[in-house]
Parts: C-alpha cells; structure tokens; sequence
C-alpha cells in the first residue's frame, strides 16, 4: 500500500482540476443528450448542449495563450456565459415555455461589449465582478423557472431550486469582498486562493443539476404514460380507469370534509341515429363537441371522463339540486352549441341523470342512481335532467356507529327544458 507521510501535504494542481472538470463536464454532456435520444424531451438536448459548450470554453481558456492567431478577447467567457444561458432557457423549455433567445445570449453579449474597453480588460476586479453577476443571473433564473412549476406533484422538486439558487450565491461571494479589497491585486489573491473551491463546486453543481434533471425528465415521462393510461384519445377527457381513480381521490377528499359530493350520467341522444344519418366522422365530431362543452361549463374541480360510447359521467362536489343547475348549464350549452356540426344539421342533445350521496358513500353506488334517473330523463322526452329518487347511503364504518344515518327521499322535480 502507498503511505503518505504526515508532513506533505496532499495539494490538486490547477490543472488536474481543469482537466477533470472538462471530463466531468463533457461526460455528463453527452449523457444527456443520449437520455434525450431515448425520451426526446428537448430540455435534455439543450442542457447537454451546454454541458459542451461549457466544458469547450474552459478548454478554450487554458490553452488561448497558445492559440494563434488568437481569439477576440473574452471569447471563452462568452462560450461560457452562453452555456449558462442554454441552461436556463432547457429549465423553460422543460416546462413548455419558449425560448428567449435575446435574453439567452445578453450576458455574452454584455461581457464581450465590455471587452471592447480597454480600461475594462485591464481591471481584474472588474472582469471578476461582471462574470460573477452573469452566472450567478442566470442560475437565479434557473431556479425561478423550476419554482414557478408549484403544482402538488412537483413538491419533490425542491433540491432542483435548492442546487442552483446554492451555486448562485456561491458565485456572488466575491462581490461584498470586491468592494472592501484595496486594489486588483486584493482581488486577484483572493480568485487565486478560492479557485479551488469554485472549481470543486463547480463540478459538484453540473454533476448534481445532470441528475436533477434526468430525474425529472423519468419523472415527466412516466407522468405522461400514466395520463395517456387514462385518458380517452377522442375526447381527451379520463376513460372509465382514470375517472374512477379521480373520483376515489375526491370522494375521500370530501369525506374528510363532510361535505356531499354528486354525480352526472350524459347520454347523448339518438346518438346511433347521427351516425347512421351522418357517418361516424360526424359522431366523432359530436363527442369532441360535447366533451368541450362540457369541459366549458363545469369547474376545474370537477372530474368529467367517458365510460364508453356516447356515455359521460361527472363527478361535483355539492348537493343534488345544486349540482343540477350545472348539469342544466352543460346541457343547454350543448343544445345551443350542436345545431350544426361538421356542416351538417345534427341538433343533438343530451339526457343528464344526477345523484347525490352523503360523505363517503362509494361512487358506484352513485353511477348506479344516477343511471336509473337517466333512463327516467330517456322515457320522458329526452333532452332534459332528472333526480335521482333516493338518496344512496355510505357503508357503515366503525368511525360512524354513533352517528345518525342520513337516509330517505330527496325532492326530485323534473329540471325540463
């Protein structure tokens, strides 16, 4: 085994940094852009681009003196400042915003600007204090644009605006010192003296941020199998496997409340006669179009899916009467809106059905009343919305022996267009 003797002390030369922070850097690059051969999610086409285009501009840097001709000055800044920016705009791109191209290349175009004066490239403190205001910028807006996605499945998001806003302020460091040290040669010592640091968390920053966004890439990626899992491809509203999922979720929710929750059955009506007469081209039509409407005309709360044909089923919170003045709302909406589909004179319309229960009481249940007040609303006309007679009551539970059970009628008057 090799022993070090206690009296050398173990020193990294700038140069193996350097060079492992190239390495590092381009590995992760092309890591990325592998993992976006395989998902296709731009974000990782953009964020392995920069990987390489900042570990290029760090090559640049170390050998410019030997280039020849040489380079317009602060070229290799500028590559840098640029892979900052790229990064950025794959945290936006990521979340379905578009590019801001000015603003993805303004800190090159500030620094190579302020390189065109003389007295700025001769200033350390300067060069020093201008760079550390553009990476620490765009890592902060980095971490603005992984924040303002505060939806609840994002919750776990939080190392993702922890990484970047820590490395931002590491880069501010020099800043409050700047401003106390005497002279450039102040400054100067300090870089010196804390460019091992800066090169250490440098490399612990780009390896942490690669595996931050490959994580939320799977995680995206699985979230859309899933929501395609469950989501009707005419329509795009929930299949029956999504809406019973949604509906579980917000029947506990509600129960934990005590408050009632209700259920909608839509039949569209006479709806094998519109494809007969118009072809299935046209009853396609006619689902998107009641999809929409009805989409339209209910609460973002509120959970609609398709059970198949031209049945849809809702889910509201809210009593029956109450939730029937939105089931009116969607159905005359859809007389108004389906006069005329795809050119063709349709006049389609739909039957709605409603039912409520008390907290808890299982959403079968609920379908099962709606569907019979449903049939009620087809025998008598059409085109309008029915009560369910009863009530559906809750499965007993031990937590509610003590409890009076809410059973019995409701009132049930004919909502009649």
């Amino acid at each position: 085994m090799f022993t070090v003797h206690p009296s050398i002390p173990f020193t990294l030369d700038f140069t193996t940094l350097f060079v492992v922070a190239i390495g590092v850097t381009a590995l992760l690059g092309l890591l990325l852009l592998f993992a976006w051969t395989q998902d296709r999610v731009r974000a990782l086409a953009w964020w392995g681009t920069a990987y390489l285009i900042g570990g290029a501009s760090v090559v640049i840097w170390s050998i410019e003196s030997y280039i020849s001709p040489p380079l317009p000055v602060g070229t290799a800044n500028a590559m840098l400042f640029v892979a900052c920016g790229m990064i950025w705009s794959a945290a936006r791109l990521f979340h379905g915003r578009p590019v801001l191209w000015g603003a993805m290349i303004a800190g090159a175009t500030i620094w190579l600007a302020a390189c065109l004066i003389p007295e700025f490239t001769a200033s350390a403190m300067a060069r020093i204090v201008l760079s550390s205001f553009i990476v620490s910028g765009y890592t902060f807006l980095t971490a603005v644009e992984l924040w303002r996605e505060r939806r609840k499945h994002l919750i776990r998001r939080w190392p993702a605006i922890f990484v970047p806003m820590l490395h931002g302020l590491v880069f501010l460091s020099p800043l409050p010192l700047a401003s106390v040290l005497p002279d450039d040669n102040g400054i100067v010592a300090l870089a010196s003296g804390w460019i091992a640091i800066f090169t250490l968390e440098v490399m612990l920053y780009i390896v942490g941020t690669a595996f931050i966004v490959l994580v939320l890439s799977k995680e995206r990626s699985v979230r859309i199998h899933k929501n395609a899992a469950s989501t009707d491809d005419l329509t795009g509203v929930l299949n029956r496997r999504g809406f019973m999922a949604a509906a579980k979720v917000l029947i506990e929710r509600f129960e934990k409340k005590g408050e009632p929750i209700s259920v909608l059955v839509f039949d569209l009506d006479h709806f094998k006669k519109i494809n007969d007469r118009y072809g299935h081209t046209v009853g396609d039509h006619t689902l998107r179009l009641f999809a929409l409407i009805a989409g339209l005309n209910m609460r973002a709360s509120d959970v609609l899916g398709r059970m198949g044909g031209e049945e849809f089923v809702a889910i509201l919170p809210g009593a029956p009467l109450d939730v029937a003045v939105a089931a009116e709302r969607v159905r005359l909406a859809f007389e108004a809106a389906a006069v005329t589909i795809a050119d063709c004179p349709v006049g389609a319309t739909v039957s709605i059905g409603v039912a409520g229960g008390e907290p808890g009481v299982d959403i079968n249940t609920m379908i099962a009343a709606a569907d019979m007040a449903l049939y009620r609303a087809k025998a008598t006309g059409r085109n309008r919305t029915e009560l369910a007679d009863e009530l559906p009551s809750a499965p007993p539970r031990d937590d509610r022996l003590d409890a009076p059970t809410a059973s019995g009628a409701i009132p049930t008057p004919a909502l009649v267009s």
